[in-house]
């Protein structure tokens, strides 16, 4: 069990970390060196977690009498994290008790990586220092000042969406009731711009000929080179690729299914595999033993390092000008501009939600066999731009 002196002394980790003090309660540790209650149980068959307060304005002796009040709720059949409507109100009003309720009711839609870079980004950066303030009372100053703590480690973009998560959870926070209106809402164009040109892209003919010439002549390593090359092809977000395995590659078939863990959203992707890219994958069951078909040079069980093609890029000159993720912007213009497709063809390839006149989202296998023609014809097209001579328009 826990102590005043235990409490008091606890320092901050790089990493947050859990002391406990049985019964299911426990002291969280940020790395911001917050030290708040936590209360873990379970509800109607679901895993709750209860925001009991922070140290030292909660001491030790109060955050067991509101485990006490929380667990009697529990013995009553009443959701703790919610309250009675009179024990525990307060609680259930911080801006970490609104924060997680929103999660959960928007965890369901989103894949499993998406949902813990957001609750992670918002744990360490935003709840650590406001998370125990009264949703109400958290004023445009406070989120500002939070967020430039993110910006001051250079991490601009993580701002921006740390500023969109917050807008949306006081959103939701007005809709239940429990707040009057949106400090996020105040500060547009309060926070650094994001740098334009993120993923610098080439999307003239001529030049990704030269590109495409170049990473032919890449002297590196062979899973370095192989990846190069069949990036063009399927044009996925480069983490996408670079942990692919061998099981989710159905060679017969032509098909490259990508699990919903690994994408942004909760359905698997199917990328049709055109000639092209099934001779590079050739190349690789042959130097591929493991699981991974893109496999670190040092270890086959583990797959190739995130940095692998960026420094590859850079060693050929293409800094600042072109970057495996720009191969996404690259195929969405030439795709619409050079062989004229539908861009809602192009917009499932790229695995971005597309609606139908409904409203409702396409499901994982829509428009397939147009996506397999589609994805052969830009191959063939990139063939052509490596000899400086590009086919003329499909439609």
């Amino acid at each position: 069990m826990l102590t005043d002196i235990l409490v008091r002394n606890a320092k901050p980790s790089e990493k947050a970390y859990k002391i406990s003090d049985g019964r299911g309660m426990y002291l969280l540790v940020t790395p911001a060196g917050g030290k708040l209650w936590r209360f873990d149980c379970r509800f109607d068959g679901k895993r709750k977690t209860l925001a009991m307060g922070g140290y030292p304005d909660v001491s030790l002796k109060r955050a067991r009498k509101r485990l006490d009040e929380a667990r009697q709720l529990l013995a009553e059949g009443i959701d703790p994290t919610r309250g009675r409507g009179d024990v525990l109100e307060a609680v259930s009003r911080t801006l970490g008790a609104v924060t997680r309720e929103w999660f959960a009711k928007q965890e369901p839609s989103w894949a499993r990586g998406h949902a813990d870079r957001i609750i992670q980004r918002l744990e360490r950066d935003v709840l650590s220092w406001l998370g125990d303030r009264q949703v109400d009372t958290v004023t445009a100053p406070e989120v500002l000042t939070v967020l430039r703590r993110i910006e001051e480690r250079g991490a601009v973009e993580t701002a921006h969406r740390a500023m969109q998560n917050v807008g949306q959870i006081f959103r939701y926070a007005i809709a239940t009731g429990r707040a009057e209106r949106n400090p996020a809402a105040d500060l547009k164009g309060a926070l650094s711009p994001i740098a334009e040109g993120h993923h610098p892209a080439l999307i003239d003919s001529q030049r990704v000929g030269g590109l495409l010439r170049a990473l032919d002549g890449y002297h590196g390593h062979i899973t370095v080179k192989q990846i190069l090359l069949l990036h063009p092809y399927v044009f996925t977000r480069p983490g996408e690729l670079r942990m692919a395995r061998w099981e989710e590659m159905d060679i017969e078939a032509a098909l490259w299914t990508i699990p919903s863990t690994r994408m942004k959203t909760r359905s698997d992707h199917m990328v049709p595999l055109s000639r092209q890219a099934l001779a590079i994958l050739g190349v690789m069951r042959s130097s591929s033993k493991g699981e991974f078909v893109f496999p670190t040079p040092r270890d086959q069980g583990r797959p190739l390092s995130d940095m692998a093609t960026s420094v590859a890029y850079k060693a050929m000159g293409f800094s600042g000008i072109h970057t495996p993720h720009g191969w996404r912007a690259t195929a969405r213009t030439l795709l619409d501009e050079a062989l004229g497709y539908p861009p809602h063809l192009i917009e499932h390839q790229l695995a971005h939600v597309v609606r139908d006149p409904l409203g409702r989202a396409y499901n994982r296998t829509s428009h397939l066999p147009e996506r397999r023609q589609m994805m052969q014809a830009w191959a063939d097209y990139l063939a052509a731009c490596r000899i400086s001579n590009p086919p003329p328009l499909v439609f």
